[in-house]
């Protein structure tokens, strides 16, 4: 598949490097009202396990716009991720997300406004894991 970012693609995500395992990079397209973050992974590259939490509301909205891609919820089995893909993630709900081995990946990502909103940063995605998808 050609990668061919809808946005641009942004500067290294060093201000979240320790929650990635890989390089990722990040362009926020807005922080005013609904923050829109266009995340783009390399091939391999993961976020770690976390939580959007919220007293009320929150959570996330992935939109996928390039390359292919993972999404895991705690267990449950990964979910194969395009282009055109849409994921709902409520608060509250372990996850993690990111490239396939032999993909450049890219998604939106919309932090949905909430109450005492929150992310936990957890445990790394274990290569085992990750490489038996």
């Amino acid at each position: 598949m050609d990668f061919k970012p809808v946005f641009p693609v942004g500067e290294a995500n060093e201000a979240f490097a320790k929650y990635f395992k890989g390089q990722s990079y990040l362009n926020m397209l807005t922080t005013e009202g609904v923050s829109v973050g266009n995340v783009t992974f390399e091939p391999g590259c993961r976020n770690n396990w976390h939580i959007h939490h919220a007293a009320k509301g929150g959570g996330q909205i992935l939109l996928c716009t390039d390359g292919e891609g993972w999404y895991q919820e705690w267990g449950k089995p990964a979910q194969s991720l395009k282009r055109g893909d849409v994921v709902v993630i409520p608060a509250g709900v372990k996850h993690w997300h990111g490239a396939k081995k032999d993909s450049w990946f890219t998604h939106l990502a919309i932090e949905v406004p909430g109450e005492n909103t929150r992310n936990e940063w957890l445990e790394e995605v274990d290569d085992v894991s990750y490489n038996a998808l």
